[in-house]
């Protein structure tokens, strides 16, 4: 049986998300990120690790199961549970999502869960946290496949197609109608940024930084507008963009980058790799989140970026 998600008994629930690991079970580097890892969790003791893409570098991987076991062997040792979108670089090797899908979930602790057979991608699922005693639902984590690359030409990147939105606003309304009509503090995980995260960045204030430019896909297909309308999600949580850790509110909404965690790919010299963490409390519409670093430190409080240009709203 998978393990359940509770919040504890202070009500709190506490999420680290590790991002873009790039293992490839054949480089030394594997043995940092790992170690890294295993020090994240072991100051942190989160209830839930959320891997957020390209856990794996599919294409250097001579067995990706191999890696993502590798990748998974500091949350196994600590008995946590765990659950995973994919990136574009995961199954980029010899097994496809689908079968990347079936590696997981024979590891301890996997809560990622393929999703309806009908919707594009592998891995569109939502996740319960519950109260600490009883079977109430006290919040929900949605997890999406961002899918790879642009299926039309248009830009590098994929996007959360139509049917994954759809899929989204019906499992909301199924949500709150089963909290009698109420909803609940809800999170979105997925690889690629939306396109929002340019407005974010660039028309509000910003906490963190933006070393790269945003490789979010050209085409946006409605995802932040679904979220708006739905009203549940308080936060969307990212990888992709390996030296950008910036968080900022949109409309309500927090756009938030991971910290990327690994070191079998491209940072920044002075950039620690690290991880973010999320926490959640039972009753309250809000979640608090902070950067643990590879030495130890916590950042919790991210340099502030003023908005570079200005955006005005015309009422009539």
């Amino acid at each position: 049986m998978p393990p359940e998600l509770r919040v504890r008994p202070d009500d709190t629930f506490t999420i680290v998300q590790f991002t873009d690991t790039h293992f490839t079970a054949t480089e030394p580097t594997d043995e940092q990120t790992a170690a890294l890892m295993t020090r994240i969790l072991e100051a942190e003791r989160p209830d839930l690790v959320m891997l957020t893409g390209d856990v794996i570098d599919g294409g250097r991987c001579t067995d990706p199961a191999e890696a993502w076991r590798l990748a998974l062997s500091p949350v196994v040792a600590q008995e946590l549970p765990w659950a995973a979108v994919f990136g574009n670089h995961d199954d980029e090797g010899r097994l496809d999502r689908a079968a990347l899908m079936a590696v997981q979930q024979g590891i301890p602790g996997c809560l990622s869960e393929p999703g309806p057979g009908h919707l594009s991608g592998v891995g569109n699922y939502v996740l319960k946290v519950l109260a600490a005693q009883g079977d109430q639902a006290v919040a929900h984590l949605y997890c999406l496949d961002s899918h790879a690359y642009s299926k039309t030409g248009v830009g590098k990147y994929g996007w959360i197609e139509r049917d994954q939105i759809a899929w989204y606003l019906q499992t909301a309304r199924e949500l709150a109608e089963a909290n009698g009509g109420a909803k609940l503090p809800a999170l979105a995980f997925f690889h690629i940024p939306l396109p929002e995260y340019h407005e974010v960045w660039d028309y509000h204030p910003c906490y963190g930084v933006k070393y790269e430019e945003i490789a979010a896909p050209f085409v946006n297909s409605g995802f932040f507008a679904a979220l708006h309308e739905a009203g549940d999600v308080l936060g969307t949580f990212v990888g992709h963009d390996h030296i950008n850790d910036f968080v900022g509110d949109l409309y309500g909404i927090r756009l938030c980058y991971g910290r990327a965690t690994g070191y079998n790919t491209y940072g920044r010299a002075g950039m620690a790799r690290g991880a973010r963490v999320i926490r959640l409390t039972k009753g309250v519409c809000a979640f608090s989140t902070w950067l643990r670093l590879e030495g130890g430190e916590v950042i919790s409080e991210q340099p502030l970026h003023a908005p570079e240009g200005t955006r005005t709203l015309s009422v009539e």
